[in-house]
Parts: structure tokens; C-alpha cells; sequence
């Protein structure tokens, strides 16, 4: 134990003949995880040289780890090794020669180069040492970056920046409303609290699912998926597929429709994206061309985040029409609507899209369909008007 080793190098320094000459060393195993406690408990009481490996590195459970012992004097070397604290000798002031902006830098080089992984939560140098998902302490680190961090990763090297929010924020599954919000405002979008909720909504959704955290791109996409979009007349609920080389794919979608009640259907199709499809056109009610549907990873690596982004058209039996006039020639066309959609499921994010492009179909139906009763009331209102002037 610390105490035990710190009294054993006071032991030696009192009691061997010309111990005011030598300079005692530490050389601190790992065995109970208190190799670093121990190499400071005998710095504090003479020993002036500590053995120590980057990283911890070392047989068995390894060393005492250079990055710790080096910042732990660099921050408390002037304060807390005098007599009062019980520090044994000289001023009471401890100090190393190492320039500490090059721990992270050193760290990573020695991983690389003898493939031995620090692990994420490791002290100082780990991936996670710096980085903050829980929800109270991002609150924490937006309003004070002192209220969980004792050191800055700049100190050791480790530039930060304005990635993360500048306070090493990783929205996460435990990120709050604030966190998000933040960093929304930081990526230059100005949501109001209602398109706040929904994005965060989704966010948590994905986040639950999604390993080490959402990146600025995952969050934008949910941005442009949730807040962009247009009015929700039909939502998706749910959605459940079966596929594989030997059976037929087959979908059963959930939906919630403009009245707010939930109705499923099954459909089967040549794919699973089209055994969806089949089934949201037939729970809607609506005939439909797929005109183009792309897909592309938001992010790198096997969870990263999916963004479908498709076009479709009426078809000329469909009970929704939609035609446009052709700049140029002057010719009536079908109108195609847009819609994407993104997801850590591809299928998903294939549904999202088209639900997307949907809603924004009947929106546009609706509108020509008011502006043509306003139009057609108008000119009824003009004709008895005419009438009477005539009278």
C-alpha cells in the first residue's frame, strides 16, 4: 500500500549509513493498481528518481505509468509534497524535466510502434480521458470546462479545439437536450423548441442503437431527416422484415395516419426495400413510380449512419395527381417529389425517405386542391357580383 512503501523508503533514508548521498529510486509494479499512488508515496518521502514506462507498459500488470506520475507533480508538486502533507525532505517542492505537451503524442507513438492498445478509459492518454457523454456532465463542461476536467488535453498535447464543442462533448445515448442543443447551435442551426424535440427525439432513437457517439454528420443528417421535413401526415411506427437467399421478402409496416391511429399491413416484394415500399403504398392508399433511390453512409465504419434519399411520381391511376407546367414548353408533366431519410438501418432509412416523399406529395396535393376552391370561390363571388351590378 502507498503508505507501506512510502514508509519503507523513510525507513531507508533514516537508518543506512550515507543515505544523504544516494539517490533513491522507485520502481513500482502494477500488481493492485496502485503503482502510480506507490511511486508518489516515495517521492514524497526522498526517493528522487521514479521508474516508470509510457503507457504503463510492462510484464505481468505493468509499470507505473509515466503520463500519470509527471502530471500529477506537474499539478500538485509545488502544493501538496512538503511537511505539512507529509513530505520527508528539502523544500517540499517536487518538479519533473518533462514537457508534458508531449505525452499524447509519445503515448500514440509507442502504441503504434509495440501494438500494445491503451485502453479507452485509461488515465491521461486513453480515447475517452478527455470525452464527455453523460448528460450532467456535458451541462457541466458547456457552462465550466474546471468542473470535470483537472488538467486541459491541450496540456499533454492533445489538441481539442472547436471539434466537440471544445469540451471533448460526445452525444451519446446519455446526452441531454442542452448537450445537443449546443451543438446544433454550434453547426449553425437555430432550431425552435418544437423542431428541437423532434430532432432530439430521433437522436436518442439512433443514439441508443449507434457505439461511441453520434458525429457532427450523423446529426446534421437527423437534422435535414426530422426538422427539414415536411408536414408528417403519415409516420412511420414500425416496421419488421424477413429476407434472406431461399424465402420471399416480406414486410409488415406500422404506421400512424393523419387521424392518429395506428394500422400494419404485410406485403412481399423482390427485395426487402421493395416489399416495404409495396406495403406503405397499399397501408396509404396510393400508386406510385419510383423514380430514383440512392443511398450513401453518413460516416465511416459497420453503425455508421444511412441516408436514403429517393424520388417518386403518381401514377396516371393514382388517386393522387400531381402536374406541373414546363418552364420551356409550356406542356403539362408529372410532378416528382423528394424525400430522404436516415437511419442506422438501411431498410429503415429507405422507409423514412419514402414516407418523406409521400407527406410531401399529399401537402402539395392539398395546397392545389385549396388554392383551387379559393379560386373557384372567387369566381363565383365575382360572377354574382357581376349579376348585381347589372341589375
Amino acid at each position: 500500500m502507498p503508505w507501506e512503501f512510502g514508509g519503507l523508503i523513510k525507513k531507508l533514508r533514516e537508518n543506512v549509513e550515507g543515505s544523504e548521498n544516494v539517490i533513491f529510486s522507485t520502481h513500482c509494479q502494477n500488481d493492485l493498481g496502485l503503482s502510480t499512488a506507490n511511486s508518489l508515496a516515495g517521492a514524497m518521502n526522498g526517493a528522487r528518481q521514479v521508474e516508470c514506462t509510457i503507457n504503463g507498459i510492462g510484464e505481468r500488470a505493468g509499470n507505473a505509468a509515466l503520463e500519470e506520475i509527471v502530471m500529477a507533480i506537474a499539478l500538485k508538486g509545488d502544493t501538496h509534497f512538503d511537511e505539512e502533507n507529509g513530505g520527508q525532505m528539502g523544500t517540499g517542492r517536487i518538479y519533473t524535466a518533462i514537457n508534458p505537451v508531449y505525452i499524447s503524442p509519445t503515448s500514440r507513438m509507442v502504441s503504434e510502434y509495440s501494438g500494445m492498445i491503451c485502453q479507452p478509459h485509461k488515465a491521461i492518454v486513453g480515447n475517452n480521458a478527455f470525452r464527455h457523454e453523460s448528460g450532467i456532465h456535458q451541462d457541466g463542461m458547456i457552462k465550466n470546462k474546471n468542473t470535470y476536467e483537472i488538467m486541459t488535453p491541450e496540456s499533454i498535447g492533445l489538441m481539442r479545439g472547436e471539434s466537440e464543442s471544445g469540451a471533448g462533448i460526445v452525444l451519446g445515448k446519455h446526452s441531454g437536450r442542452n448537450a445537443v442543443s449546443t451543438r446544433l447551435a454550434e453547426l449553425g442551426y437555430e432550431l425552435d423548441p418544437e423542431k428541437l424535440n423532434a430532432v432530439f427525439d430521433r437522436f436518442k432513437i439512433v443514439a441508443e442503437k449507434k457505439k461511441g457517439g453520434l458525429e457532427d454528420e450523423d446529426l446534421e443528417a437527423l437534422v435535414s431527416d426530422t426538422a427539414f421535413s415536411s408536414e408528417e401526415h403519415w409516420q412511420l411506427s414500425d416496421l419488421q422484415v424477413t429476407t434472406g437467399m431461399s424465402g420471399i421478402p416480406t414486410a409488415t409496416v406500422t404506421m400512424v395516419g393523419p387521424d392518429g391511429v395506428g394500422r400494419f399491413v404485410a406485403a412481399t416484394g423482390e427485395g426487402p426495400v421493395d416489399a416495404v415500399y409495396k406495403a406503405i403504398d397499399r397501408l396509404i392508399g396510393v400508386k406510385l413510380n419510383l423514380e430514383t433511390y440512392g443511398m450513401q453512409a453518413v460516416t465511416e465504419g459497420i453503425d455508421a449512419l444511412a441516408t436514403t434519399r429517393v424520388t417518386v411520381s403518381p401514377m396516371s391511376d393514382s388517386n393522387f395527381m400531381a402536374t406541373a407546367i414546363h418552364s420551356q414548353s409550356g406542356n403539362n408533366k408529372i410532378r416528382t417529389f423528394s424525400g430522404s431519410g436516415s437511419d442506422g438501418d438501411v431498410v429503415v432509412a429507405s422507409a423514412r425517405a419514402y414516407v418523406s416523399a409521400i407527406n410531401k406529395m399529399i401537402t402539395w396535393n392539398k395546397r392545389r386542391a385549396a388554392q383551387a376552391e379559393a379560386e373557384e370561390g372567387a369566381a363565383k363571388s365575382a360572377k354574382i357580383a357581376a349579376v348585381a351590378m347589372e341589375n
